[in-house]
């Protein structure tokens, strides 16, 4: 199964919306990875297998569920979550990357895919997993907001630009 959507960040249109900078958005992409508890609903606890520059392995705890994966952080552009098989699901990839087609103008693109093939027949089911994929990307995007709206992802200028990213 592959499926992919957007996410648009910051909407000059919508002045309802903060801005955020792209370290701000970054910063907030890393603090998902390190702390998803913050973000994954029904998460129960996250242990830190493997930490190194770039490269996180975790266990990620749903009740009696342990779900192990690899993160591999591009720095400012991307995080790639690669689970791993288990008797119970398939293998899978998620990435998140940030994309800035103008200065300023910050969308995230969405991109999973999973070993586990979707029949023809299974086209409802397959609606119902993209939209909860959706909907997990849309709260992701939320905490980031709010921890920026407080100031937890630093302020919106980056520290050493003449201007917003």
């Amino acid at each position: 199964m592959n499926f992919e959507h957007l996410i648009e960040i910051n909407d000059p249109a919508n002045p309802l919306l903060e801005p955020l900078s792209r370290n701000q958005l970054w910063h907030g992409l890393v603090l998902r990875a390190e702390q998803p508890e913050l973000s994954v609903i029904g998460l129960d606890a996250c242990v830190m297998l493997d930490r190194r520059e770039g490269y996180l392995r975790r266990e990620l705890r749903f009740g009696d569920l342990r779900v192990k994966d690899e993160v591999f952080l591009t720095s400012m552009q991307e995080v790639r979550y690669e689970v791993m098989a288990s008797e119970h699901y398939p293998s899978s990839r998620l990435i998140m990357r940030i994309e800035e087609p103008h200065p300023g103008r910050l969308f995230m693109r969405f991109i999973y895919s999973s070993e586990h093939a979707q029949a023809d027949s299974d086209e409802m089911l397959r609606g119902h997993v993209e939209q909860a994929y959706v909907q997990s990307d849309i709260n992701t995007v939320a905490v980031i907001r709010e921890l920026g709206k407080r100031g937890t992802l630093g302020p919106y200028m980056d520290a050493d630009a003449a201007g917003p990213h």
